[in-house]
């Protein structure tokens, strides 16, 4: 019997079944207790667990360099802050004290207590950070129990990975030469392990449930991460069928990959400018290797986290100027200090918010906090003078906002010339629509700005009122909606109108079957995470323009969300 799953990351794999055991039942620990004469000996056995925790992480670090982001390798050094983070460890030496509580169960309670902390907060950032937490207190619960992962650094056939659950850790040390995919019962699929999986180019499935318990070691597997399913001991037809699809969906790929070098223009000669979104700039190499032709996104937010003091003028000006001379001439647009929402800084006193998306976040932020809006500004001026690179102001919701931006970024300017420093004097001045009152008007944001960047999540997340991590109202969340594409349709109306350029920079520009509609609606750049630039660029290329506008007028006649997703299939299909 298939198990349905959610499809983490898209493959096919083939294999034999690796089932790793479940940890030791946590049940039994919950109320272990312990003399007074133990605490000390206890709580040097938490310790030591602790310090094999960090050296073990210290190991994975090691592994991940070269496969792995350095933004995606910034996870596992949160992981080891978090073994000295004071609120955990304080609750867990309190429990062993006096509660007289075995190691491990004041792990589990101090886990879960922290755990409801942050998801009672509810919103993204605090949900990741639960993650972390329970991810944190898995592998100290392995190490005090002598259980700690198991090798999977080394296999000898191809095989595939059947789990509870994977951590990113676990996943980083997967034997790429013969592990096909892998499945587990737990996760979704903005998971850092999903997340992972995707960036290593592994099928995987997430979600599966409990049903995996059935599946032994040695069964034959077919992970289907397009359809989200895995099939177990597959009959020699279907294992026929799926061995020619994988070789199929293989050859797929790597044409698309070859796509690398060809220019992103429509079949009747419109050019789509395809960029990347970074957080980091040694990403900015990835987007050339993947054929984008500029940076429509960098987040500038990596340089407030994790830290203890605020980055300096000349920090962030290297961060930049790294950035401009890897792309050279072609666009790079440096969003400022979106801080706020699902990304906390301890360095700016943010305070505690009922509801933080619609709080004290990003421009507003910066148009409080002067000095250290000016100081990332003299930084992105000053690296303008080693490339093309363009500022935007996020969450700009009216005219105002982006005037008192602008007057602050002229301050900038009026400071660097009194210290005779160089910089792109006519650097272009762009905003994201990621606000509904700025999608609408719009007409009157082009005016003073030289470009828009529509940020899809949050313009999403504003319009339809729904909190996209909320399991039961996730399905409302839909960029399809004849709302949100009115909106998108009115600020590139409004941007042409005016003269100026339009790009997305939100998730459903890395959509391939959505490229269709964003080119027929009149978008000039789609930027998007880099491994998606590759497919984007082959829906560009096998499609003309004047057919991608009639879809998109049909779709936006249609009005009901289901009709349209239906529609995009129906043309991906046919291109």
């Amino acid at each position: 019997m298939n198990i349905k799953g959610i499809g983490a990351s898209k493959g096919i794999g083939i294999g034999k079944a690796v089932v790793l055991k479940a940890a030791e039942d946590k049940g039994k620990f919950v109320d272990k207790r312990i003399l007074e004469s133990e605490i000390e000996k206890e709580t040097d056995r938490f310790n030591k667990a602790v310090a094999d925790t960090a050296k073990y992480y210290d190991e994975i670090i090691v592994k991940a360099r070269g496969v792995l982001k350095e933004q995606e390798i910034q996870v596992f050094e949160a992981y080891k802050l978090l073994l000295n983070d004071p609120i955990l460890m304080d609750m867990i030496a309190d429990f062993i004290k006096n509660e007289l509580l075995c190691a491990e169960g004041s792990l589990i309670k101090a886990v879960e207590q922290v755990k409801s902390m942050f998801l009672a907060l509810n919103d993204e950032y605090m949900r990741q950070r639960a993650e972390d937490i329970e991810n944190v207190g898995k592998n100290i619960f392995m190490s005090l129990t002598g259980n700690m992962p198991a090798d999977l650094s080394n296999l000898y056939e191809d095989s595939i990975i059947v789990a509870e659950d994977l951590s990113p850790a676990d996943t980083v040390s997967l034997d790429r030469r013969h592990v096909k995919g892998f499945a587990v019962e737990k996760g979704g699929v903005t998971s850092h392990t999903a997340i992972i999986a995707r960036t290593m180019e592994i099928p995987a499935l997430v979600g599966c449930g409990s049903e995996l318990k059935k599946i032994n070691n040695g069964d034959t597997l077919i992970v289907d991460g397009i359809k989200g399913v895995l099939i177990p001991n597959p009959e020699p037809d279907v294992l026929k069928e799926y061995l020619d699809l994988q070789n199929e969906y293989n050859r797929q790929v790597e044409k698309i990959k070859s796509l690398k070098d060809e220019p992103s223009i429509t079949l009747d000669g419109r050019k789509v400018l395809l960029a990347g979104n970074i957080a980091t700039p040694e990403e900015a190499n990835e987007v050339l290797s993947r054929g984008g032709e500029g940076i429509g996104l960098f987040r500038t937010e990596f340089l407030y986290l994790n830290r203890d003091n605020l980055p300096s003028e000349d920090e962030q000006f290297e961060a930049y100027r790294k950035v401009a001379e890897v792309m050279k001439d072609r666009p790079c647009i440096i969003r400022t200090l979106d801080i706020g929402g699902d990304k906390q800084s301890a360095l700016l006193n943010i305070p505690k918010e009922e509801n933080p998306f619609l709080g004290y976040r990003a421009i507003r932020i910066c148009l409080t906090e002067r000095d250290i809006f000016k100081t990332q500004l003299r930084a992105i001026l000053r690296a303008s003078a080693f490339g093309n690179l363009r500022v935007m102001f996020p969450m700009i919701s009216c005219i105002e906002e982006l005037r008192e931006a602008k007057a602050v970024l002229k301050e900038a300017m009026s400071e660097l010339d009194e210290r005779n420093i160089q910089y792109n004097k006519d650097i272009e001045v762009g905003i994201m629509i990621e606000v509904p009152s700025a999608a609408i008007s719009a007409d009157i944001l082009a005016k003073e700005a030289d470009f828009f960047s529509i940020g899809t999540n949050d313009l999403c997340q504003y319009t339809l009122a729904v909190d996209r991590m909320n399991e039961k109202i996730t399905a409302l969340y839909n960029p399809l909606n004849i709302g949100v594409l009115r909106l998108i349709k009115n600020v590139i109306d409004a941007a042409h109108e005016r003269g100026i350029e339009v790009g997305m920079c939100g998730e459903m520009a890395s959509n391939p079957e959505y490229a269709v509609l964003l080119i027929g609606l009149g978008l000039d750049e789609l930027s998007m995470v880099p491994a998606s630039i590759p497919y984007v660029k082959q829906a560009v290329r096998n499609i003309s323009f004047e057919r991608a506008a009639n879809i998109a007028k049909t779709a936006l006649s249609l009005g009901e969300t289901d009709k349209i997703i239906n529609l995009l299939k129906e043309e991906s299909n046919a291109y």
